[in-house]
């Protein structure tokens, strides 16, 4: 599977912006795909994912409030709607597939190191 993340750009602060990410192949039920982002000097971090079988998600905490993740079966994609942006929000984002062959806790969302597919980043700026 191949991903394909779009929808980056620049938005003011308390602005809103909305990041897709569109999967080659069908999704199978206990994948899980994941936003991660990586701002200039700062590690990469976990933003947040969505298992594809019943749509648990998890965020970090500082998007909770103001960021959504949710899934499309029909487009085979995984949408990212940020709103209320901040400075701090500015980053590459990337979206990363968890091919898993079983259901996996909601714990595990947040390892980078389990997902095996990562897509092409997209740059989101925030001007304050």
């Amino acid at each position: 599977v191949q991903l394909q993340a779009s929808g980056g750009g620049l938005v003011q602060a308390g602005g809103s912006l909305r990041l897709s990410c569109a999967a080659s192949q069908p999704i199978l039920s206990n994948y899980v795909i994941g936003w991660f982002r990586q701002a200039p000097g700062k590690d990469r971090e976990f933003v947040a994912g969505i298992r594809w079988r019943d749509g648990r998600r998890m965020y970090r905490d500082s998007v909770k409030g103001r960021f959504t993740i949710s899934r499309d079966s029909a487009t085979e994609t995984v949408d990212l709607q940020m709103n209320s942006m901040n400075s701090e929000d500015t980053a590459v984002y990337y979206c990363a597939v968890q091919r898993n062959d079983r259901m996996t806790p909601i714990q595990s969302f947040q390892s980078a190191s389990l997902y095996d597919v990562w897509g092409q980043g997209t740059l989101v700026t925030v001007s304050s």
